[in-house]
């Protein structure tokens, strides 16, 4: 990686925040894999720094949470029985907390979808926050407490789950559609939630635009991360571009100029940057 040029670099990044595969980029690009994938842990820890030390002191009112499904190594019907709950082999979630209004990924954690997982992440969203916020989740059980221990409970924040119903699976569909969404059910937690933006909309269509952005999170494909430690890289550069190079078609401008963070429009060269 150290005899990579800035414009091999930029070359190399734009390739993988635009769902590229490594093997793709490297074909693109002609750029070894072994020193793209040093390039992706360098650059992947230098956005996750920046994020953490940037992101913060937010004036935000409205967040919305939710889980995003993918696997390492093998999928967990797969996963040998000694190795089953394995942190890195077979089911992996990324937490994502998105601002409703900025569209600014506040924060994310990749790990697994439980309890402790929960309050780690809903411990970082709240470090990042100065004012008191409406939380929307999905019914997540493991939520409850996370947020109670993160916020004070009612003291702290407005919090309810939107939870989905859903009917029995689709028969003449394909094996991964989903069932038909009967309807939703808003579940009031604590504080006063205001009924009107108790909504998981824009954090679940994040999902998609995650799933477009980062190969590693392509379903049916074998592009999928073979090591934990990548898939979190990649993640990191891809949230860290998306909230301050990507304009958002919405808001014409990057979630990071909405929220106020930065003035200008950040090109991937300014990422790369980050590194030095």
């Amino acid at each position: 990686m150290n005899k990579l040029n800035t414009t091999e670099r930029v070359q190399v990044i734009r390739a993988l925040v635009e769902c590229n595969s490594i093997a793709s980029t490297v074909r693109m690009t002609g750029i070894a894999k072994t020193t793209i994938l040093r390039l992706v842990k360098s650059m992947g820890e230098a956005c996750q720094k920046f994020h953490d030390d940037r992101v913060r002191g937010l004036t935000t009112r409205r967040i919305q949470c939710d889980e995003l499904w993918a696997f390492c190594q093998k999928k967990a019907a797969q996963v040998p029985v000694g190795q089953k709950g394995v942190y890195g082999i077979g089911d992996t979630w990324t937490w994502t907390a998105i601002d409703a209004d900025s569209k600014l990924m506040v924060t994310w954690l990749v790990g697994l979808r439980d309890g402790r997982w929960a309050k780690d992440f809903m411990d970082d969203v709240a470090d990042r926050l100065t004012h008191r916020i409406q939380l929307t989740t999905d019914g997540l059980k493991a939520y409850l407490d996370a947020v109670e221990q993160a916020f004070g409970g009612a003291s702290g924040v407005d919090y309810a789950q939107l939870i989905k119903i859903y009917g029995e699976p689709r028969q003449t569909e394909a094996r991964y559609s989903p069932p038909i969404c009967l309807g939703t059910e808003e579940k009031h937690i604590c504080g006063a939630a205001d009924s009107r933006h108790i909504s998981t909309s824009y954090v679940e269509r994040s999902n998609l635009t995650v799933r477009m952005g980062i190969r590693r999170y392509t379903r049916l494909t074998n592009a999928f991360s073979k090591k934990i430690e990548n898939h979190i890289h990649h993640t990191a550069i891809y949230f860290c571009y998306y909230n301050w190079c990507r304009i958002h078609q919405t808001l014409r401008v990057t979630p990071a100029m909405e929220a106020g963070l930065t003035t200008k429009l950040w090109e991937i060269e300014d990422l790369v940057a980050l590194m030095d």
